[in-house]
Order: structure tokens, then C-alpha cells, then sequence
């Protein structure tokens, strides 16, 4: 191949390359768009997830079509620019520039009654290396567990693991919904129930510590996948939030709600239950997927009422599953954490009409899919 030749066939490859560099920032940006949308379809709302890879990507497409396209510069790298701008400000809460909402106790004050841990994981219904997740509650012991995508095997594999704890609630299922929750801490009112579909279970518990009651709630609803849009999803989040603002005690929320931190629907989470997440101003604790998540996405959560402290959160080690455990070390202790913690934003107006407007949706859905089943 001559010279000229090889300069065509380079030229050539150049402008296919800058085609798809193009294509990509389009995408980008439009599914930014979309994610900014009310809308819950799953293709939608699945652009809700991997906002700082979403950010990272438009960065670096941003820059090379600024040097690289005359043709198509300034508007798309100024679009990408833009909506970059945007999709840092929504993961920002999760960084060390803003303060944060629960106060952090020095590790030498957790040994006080009112102080227990708590380990969620979801344990990826087909790992089989059993083994893992039973050294790893074997070694923390901690004072509650919640277990979720365990089925029949998982739950006789854990049993040995969860024999010292007296307080019991599982429903093992084997279509990746199956929960199981185990507590040392006295409890009473424990339920599993099944808020917005049938066999995708929830666990509700009183708990006390240190003199003082608090409830427990425990969500696994299902991900936004083909066939599959958020508006049960949403519904059972909203439902969550609804039970905890209606309590005259502290609550606890834990687990793997298949939804971002920085979603609009965990927002209005936080804002109908009245909850404060340990995250805000340190970091996004991303448990999803496991092997990446210095670049993943936090699908597993921890919420507390502003009547909790801690002394310790982190993301353990991987056991397996897809997903990484939550550690957390917390301490009940109401006079004092109201006092150190950010005040919980009340629920107003457009939040109250925004979890009617979920519920609405989620009730429009169910029947559709009843008048279709009676239909087939």
C-alpha cells in the first residue's frame, strides 16, 4: 500500500472515529434529558444510575470533539458541557464539599448501650460460595442483619451463621425477592409484607437499644428492566416513607432499594420519612457492581431519623454477590444527635402531591395489569 493510500485509509478511519465519538455525546446527552423527565419507563429511568460515568464520559467526549470537530463545534461539546454541569450537581451531595447531615462519634463512645451494628447485603441469589457471607457475619457479628435475594439454600447455608440471634423474621423465595433479617436486639411488631407486588417481600420490626425503641425497615423493590418500568418500584418507596412518617419513633432504613442516592423517588424518600443519610458530604459508598465500585453506583442504602449517630459506615469487601455488604455502626441517642445532626427537611406541598402522583401511577398501572390478565 502506497503512501497516499495509507494516508486515505487513515483519514478515512479518523472520520468514522469522530462519527462515533459523535454519536456517543448525542446519546449522552439525550439520555440526560430523559433522566430529567418524570417518566417511568425503564429505559428512562435506568439513565438515573451511572450519572458519574455519564459525567466522567461527557468530560472527556466534550474535550475531544472541542479539538478535534469544526464542524460540529461549539454547540454539541457545549451541550456536553452543560448537561455535565448538571449531572455534577446532582451526585455533589455525595462528595467532601458538602457538609454533612448525621453527625460522626468518636469510636471510644460507641461502646455505650444505645450503639449496635448493623450489616446488609444482597447476596446475589446465584452465588453459591456460601462460605463468604457466613465469615463475614461470623467475624463482624453484628447486632442485625438483613439478607436479601436468599432462597432456600441460601437461608439453610446462613442458618448456622444466624443461630445466636433471637429475633427472626426470613420469607427464602427463589426469584431473587426472597429476605431474611436477624437481630440480637430485643424485638417485637416484626413483619414481612408485601407493600406494592406480590413475592417482592419487605421487613418491618420494632428494635431497642440503650433504653430506647426504633423501627426497622428493610426494602428490596425490583429494578427497572425490560418489561419491567418504576412504578411499583417507586410505589413501595413512597409506602416506606408514608409508614415511617406516621411513626412517633426513631427508624432505621436499610438495604437494596434498585435505586441511586441521587434519584428523585430516594429524595422523596428522604423527604416524606423525614430520613438523613450518613453519605451526604463523604462520599457516594458505592456497593454496585462489585467489581468496580470505585466507579459504581450506591444501589444499597442506610437511612436513619435524626435521632441516630454513627461512628463507623463503610462498603466491605466483596463476598460473591454483584452487590458489596453495607457495615454500619450506629449509635441511638436521641438528645444528643438532635443537637449534632442536621435538621430532616419536613415534607412539603410538592412532595405530598409528588408521592400522591407515584401512588396514582402505581394504582392506574395495577389495574391496567389486572383488566390484562383477566383479559389473557
Amino acid at each position: 500500500m502506497g503512501r497516499a493510500e495509507k494516508n486515505g485509509s487513515g483519514a478515512q478511519w479518523a472520520r468514522v472515529g469522530l462519527w462515533i465519538v459523535r454519536a456517543i455525546a448525542v446519546l449522552l446527552v439525550v439520555g440526560s434529558l430523559m433522566s430529567t423527565t418524570e417518566l417511568n419507563q425503564w429505559w428512562i429511568r435506568i439513565w438515573d444510575f451511572p450519572r458519574i460515568q455519564i459525567l466522567l464520559a461527557m468530560i472527556a467526549a466534550a474535550v475531544a470533539l472541542w479539538r478535534l470537530d469544526r464542524a460540529w463545534r461549539p454547540w454539541l461539546p457545549l451541550a456536553l458541557a452543560g448537561f455535565a454541569l448538571w449531572q455534577f450537581y446532582r451526585v455533589l451531595p455525595y462528595t467532601p464539599m458538602t457538609s454533612p447531615e448525621v453527625d460522626r462519634v468518636a469510636e471510644q463512645e460507641t461502646d455505650r448501650t444505645g450503639c449496635f451494628t448493623a450489616l446488609t447485603l444482597n447476596v446475589l441469589q446465584d452465588n453459591r460460595e456460601y462460605g463468604r457471607t457466613v465469615d463475614l457475619i461470623r467475624r463482624l457479628d453484628p447486632d442485625i442483619v438483613l439478607l436479601m435475594e436468599t432462597d432456600r439454600a441460601w437461608a439453610d447455608a446462613v442458618a448456622p451463621a444466624l443461630a445466636g440471634y433471637p429475633g427472626r423474621i426470613d420469607r427464602p423465595l427463589d426469584n431473587t425477592y426472597g429476605i431474611m433479617f436477624a437481630s440480637k436486639l430485643p424485638m417485637a411488631n416484626a413483619s414481612i409484607q408485601d407493600l406494592a407486588q406480590k413475592d417482592t417481600p419487605s421487613v418491618f420490626a420494632t428494635l431497642s437499644v440503650g433504653g430506647h425503641d426504633f423501627r426497622m425497615i428493610g426494602l428490596h423493590p425490583r429494578p427497572p428492566v425490560p418489561r419491567q418500568d418504576t412504578e411499583e418500584r417507586d410505589a413501595e418507596i413512597v409506602m416506606a416513607a408514608k409508614q415511617a412518617q406516621d411513626l412517633a419513633l426513631p427508624v432505621l432504613a436499610i438495604g437494596d432499594f434498585n435505586d441511586v442516592a441521587w434519584s428523585d423517588t430516594t429524595r422523596l424518600f428522604k423527604d416524606i420519612g423525614g430520613f438523613l443519610d450518613p453519605r451526604i458530604g463523604r462520599g457516594t459508598y458505592a456497593t454496585f457492581p462489585a467489581g468496580m465500585v470505585w466507579l459504581g453506583w450506591p444501589l444499597d442504602h442506610l437511612f436513619v431519623t435524626e435521632e441516630f449517630l454513627f461512628s463507623e459506615m463503610r462498603v466491605g469487601e466483596s463476598v460473591g454477590s454483584d452487590h458489596r455488604p453495607v457495615i454500619a455502626r450506629l449509635c441511638l441517642d436521641p438528645e444528643a444527635a438532635r443537637s449534632r445532626n442536621e435538621r430532616a427537611k419536613a415534607p412539603d406541598e410538592d412532595d405530598e402531591q409528588e408521592a400522591g402522583e407515584v401512588m396514582e401511577e402505581f394504582e392506574e398501572d395495577t389495574a391496567k395489569d389486572a383488566v390484562e390478565g383477566e383479559e389473557s
